[in-house]
């Protein structure tokens, strides 16, 4: 299969995911730019903040539009995690491929196991959520949404809008910090990738409308875990 083919089918179940959920696509980007497009995992997550600040931004608009976005709690929330994505992402260029993997399949695993047995956030979430963005290239929603919906009792809809809000002004920030990473990628990969997202985040938009959140939470954590599982085992053998 062409790497066109894979970047624009993996690109659209990121969007997806991004639309419907408010986070968690940017989970599958790195694995996906790693396993089927050949990026290092530095390249991979450098790709992914790229891909997720401009998925971001659509899925933005479409919940902005249906008055889902609360912008001044959002902009609260994302202020706690600039500095920390900032910083996290001029680290990540220091770390070893392998440490990069391993921290990303943990936190894969833990976010899948989040989305399945939802747990209250603690009070650095807006801290952490930045340190996750800068450091592994993730948009960080599956923290910031359960963050929202139960410190300050968003409605789903509210806190999905919110976090996409969140999300990319943590990832601008962390991009701030790896601009000279972002100029040496393969964007014959990233654009088409990216271009499919965009695209997947206006339908994801929609079957967040039509189907249980639940529901699709629980079938997104257990394919997370599978891959999460699959980068464990590539690291380690």
């Amino acid at each position: 299969m062409s790497a066109l083919i894979l970047a624009l089918s993996a690109g659209a179940v990121v969007g997806l995911a991004l639309g419907a959920l408010g986070g968690g696509g940017s989970v599958l980007a790195v694995p996906a730019l790693i396993y089927l497009l050949g990026f290092t995992p530095a390249a991979a997550t450098t790709a992914s903040l790229l891909i997720v600040t401009a998925t971001s931004l659509t899925a933005l608009y479409a919940h902005a539009r249906a008055g889902h976005v609360r912008w001044w709690a959002g902009a609260a929330f994302a202020a706690a995690g600039i500095l920390p994505a900032a910083l996290a992402g001029a680290a990540a260029a220091r770390l070893p491929q392998a440490a990069l993997t391993t921290a990303f399949a943990v936190v894969a695993a833990l976010t899948a196991v989040r989305m399945l047995r939802p747990a209250a956030p603690g009070t650095g979430t807006g801290a952490g959520l930045g340190v996750l963005t800068g450091l592994l290239g993730v948009g960080g929603g599956f923290l910031a949404v359960p963050a929202l919906v139960t410190v300050l009792a968003f409605e789903m809809r509210a806190a999905v809008g919110t976090s996409l809000l969140v999300i990319t002004v943590n990832s601008l920030a962390s991009l701030v910090t790896r601009s000279d990473a972002a100029a040496t990628l393969d964007w014959a990969v990233v654009g088409p990738f990216t271009g499919a997202a965009i695209l997947g985040a206006w339908d994801g938009k929609r079957l967040a409308g039509k189907v249980s959140g639940s529901r699709l939470q629980q079938t997104f954590a257990i394919a997370l875990l599978a891959v999460a599982a699959f980068m464990l085992v590539d690291v380690l053998t």
